[in-house]
């Protein structure tokens, strides 16, 4: 019963969302492989996830945070994430928020088409859990931004998930494609760029690096091709802190 409930409340909450949440527009999507591969873009604070969750075309599943996941941990996570760098007037209004989220969010998260990722010894579990979807042909949509903000458009990015691709050769023989996503929610739009490839006869350190810096600087080219618009960054902050994606006088040149 329990678990018709929550199933009852992700489908209506999702509901609502896409009703007020219109689809973006894509571009680039022949940049899509049939088949499986990692799509990698700038979190855009919830317009990544919501997008992810609702848009992305194909069979698909999200990477997410295994805190936001687990009742007990929802708190911490995400008044840390979100709202530790609210004023300390009003800080206290926003932890109990995080409270209060907490319930929501593990009824969403966990019926939502998402693999819980660790941050411990079972992130063995979240890689096998990635293949095994890779290898039945899914997508898989990671956000793997962290601080400090790299430029203007995004964040530093993690590289573990790459290893993703070093497993995925060693079960199918097959080169996994790594594809740059930029999403620009001031233009309502969504950009795919040409997937990088993995490339299993190089060392795993040196694909991660490799991969890392090429996503981002694919993802950096993706939003400066679009016209100059306001970028939302990786960490909640005030509107009127958004950067820019180019200077005034660059975008008229």
């Amino acid at each position: 019963m329990a678990h018709l409930l929550s199933k009852g409340v992700y489908h209506c909450a999702r509901g609502l969302v896409r009703l007020f949440y219109r689809r973006p527009r894509f571009e680039g999507l022949e940049n899509l492989p049939d088949g499986p591969c990692v799509i990698v873009g700038n979190h855009a604070q919830m317009h990544g996830p919501i997008i992810a969750e609702l848009y992305i075309p194909g069979d698909r599943v999200v990477w997410c945070n295994s805190e936001m996941m687990t009742l007990a941990q929802v708190p911490d996570y995400a008044f840390q994430d979100f709202w530790s760098d609210k004023p300390v007037s009003v800080r206290w209004l926003f932890r109990l928020l995080s409270y209060a989220i907490a319930p929501l969010s593990v009824c969403i998260f966990n019926n939502a088409k998402c693999v819980p990722v660790y941050h411990d010894a079972r992130i063995m579990t979240t890689f096998r859990e990635t293949v095994k979807r890779l290898s039945d042909g899914q997508r898989i949509v990671i956000f793997p931004e962290s601080d400090p903000p790299r430029n203007e458009i995004i964040y530093e990015l993690h590289d573990r998930f790459i290893d993703l691709g070093y497993m995925f050769h060693r079960q199918t023989g097959k080169a996994l494609a790594f594809v740059p996503m930029y999403i620009a929610p001031a233009l309502k739009s969504v950009v795919f760029g040409e997937p990088l490839f993995y490339d299993a006869a190089a060392r795993p350190a040196e694909e991660r690096e490799r991969l890392r810096e090429g996503l981002i600087d694919a993802i950096t080219r993706l939003a400066l091709s679009l016209p100059r618009h306001r970028v939302v960054p990786y960490r909640n902050m005030p509107k009127t802190r958004y950067p820019m994606s180019q200077p005034e006088e660059e975008a008229t040149k």
